[in-house]
């Protein structure tokens, strides 16, 4: 397993389901999981969730985040709003491997509306687990915030 061992997660309605398995899939695998919600799969607003999870890693009360909504572009767009948040739309598990290696992306955002469970647990559980690259990556990752 790879350093991170604090997960913060958070879903709007449309990835209440999922959030709920992925958090004992998590569970499971040995991390420590702070669930922010929502808690039920009646219609919320996907800031609500996301802005605590983006704080947790910001603050670095979690190593990484997991958000989830139908598309990922809510979720993905609003934590991106945090410097040093690097949230990435993974739909496939190479994406994941790649937002890790190359980008040091530190949440995970997942379209339920379009990919399956099993597909959504291993896109998370590879991002985890995959290590930042550095080097030439670094050069750029430490371009992306913004300086005035």
């Amino acid at each position: 397993m790879s350093s991170v061992k604090k997960i913060a997660i958070g879903s709007d309605h449309a990835g209440f389901e999922y959030k709920t398995a992925l958090v004992s899939f998590l569970n499971e695998l040995g991390y420590e999981v702070t669930d922010f919600g929502t808690n039920s799969p009646d219609s919320v607003d996907y800031p609500d969730f996301a802005h605590p999870v983006a704080s947790a890693v910001e603050n670095k009360e979690a190593d990484a985040g997991v958000l989830i909504c139908g598309s990922a572009n809510g979720v993905a767009i609003t934590a991106n709003k945090h410097q040093n948040i690097r949230a990435a739309i993974c739909w496939l598990e190479e994406i994941s491997v790649l937002a890790r290696q190359h980008n040091d992306a530190n949440v995970v955002c997942v379209p339920a509306r379009f990919i399956d469970l099993d597909l959504a647990k291993k896109i998370v559980s590879t991002f985890m687990t995959t290590e930042f690259e550095g080097g030439r990556h670094a050069n750029r990752v430490n371009k992306i915030a913004c300086s005035y």
